[in-house]
């Protein structure tokens, strides 16, 4: 403005300015210095990488608030391998921070829990019915014995037909055996395959169930009466597990298996292929 007001030359003056002579004739239109004509942004410098899958992010936050960001995160690399990458992992936590933050729903209040690597194995049993697979055509009745490492998200399971200590069994020997070691504590619900009540407020394990993880040099623990909060991780990860399987069955074209053993080894091919994606933690917990 000063080079201009000199001479009034506009192109000299812009030139003097380090600017067009379209944006010089610009500000001396306003009136005004460029700082005062700054705006705050309302927009995207850049387009939101996450937007074509967010609205299924959200169901999913909303349906499991305790699932965590890398879980679901995990997920999208695993069913959208060309559109996610390990590098945009920071970027989506913090969308999801502040989704939940904003429209997320109301923190329940209770103490943190800490997991520590390599410290417990968290078993649970879940329905698979609203996947409506069927075996040779047939519904199946089968549950899954599921197993999970709240450190890493590290997952395994089992079919069964009920939640015995027999279906316990077999899950908790299988897990083991495709982890490669043994944690130190073993912590289910209050089921009867595990407990049996003495009060309306105390429940002891059953002794078979206390024999069994001796065998396997584990401790028995399990969540407070009345404070499921305390299996959040394993409850997250059922959901998580079953919005996955829907997803492969989706690219599988058919929901009918020929067996229950090719049913069983196609969930576990899947949590494979989940499980290879937390594996830095995965090997932290063995350490």
């Amino acid at each position: 403005m000063q080079e201009f007001q000199k001479h009034g030359e506009m192109s000299k003056a812009a030139q003097a300015a380090g600017m067009s002579r379209t944006t010089g004739y610009r500000y001396a239109k306003a009136g005004e210095l460029p700082s005062d004509m700054k705006s705050d942004r309302t927009w995207r410098t850049r387009e939101d990488p996450f937007a074509q899958d967010w609205e299924e992010v959200v169901e999913m936050l909303e349906a499991a608030p305790t699932l965590q960001a890398k879980t679901v995160f995990d997920f999208l690399c695993e069913k959208r391998p060309d559109a996610y990458q390990e590098g945009q992992l920071r970027t989506f936590q913090r969308h999801v921070r502040d989704w939940r933050a904003s429209s997320g729903p109301p923190k329940t209040v209770f103490s943190p829990q800490e997991h520590r690597p390599g410290e417990a194995m968290q078993t649970d049993f879940t329905h698979l019915g609203e996947l409506k697979l069927t075996v040779c055509s047939e519904r199946i009745r089968e549950i899954l014995c599921h197993q999970v490492l709240p450190y890493s998200n590290w997952e395994w399971g089992t079919l069964c037909l009920s939640e015995s200590l027999l279906a316990l069994r077999r899950g908790l020997q299988s897990a083991l055996f495709a982890l490669g070691r043994i944690p130190e504590y073993q912590q289910t619900d209050n089921s009867t395959a595990a407990t049996h009540q003495v009060s309306e407020e105390k429940r002891e394990f059953n002794q078979d169930y206390v024999k069994l993880l001796e065998h396997f040099k584990m401790k028995p623990r399990t969540t407070t009466v009345g404070q499921k909060e305390q299996n959040g991780d394993i409850e997250a990860a059922n959901g998580a597990l079953k919005r996955a399987l829907e997803q492969y069955l989706l690219l599988r074209g058919s929901r009918d298996f020929a067996g229950i053993e090719e049913l069983e080894a196609w969930i576990q091919e899947v949590m494979t292929k989940r499980n290879h994606l937390r594996r830095g933690r995965v090997s932290t917990e063995s350490q």
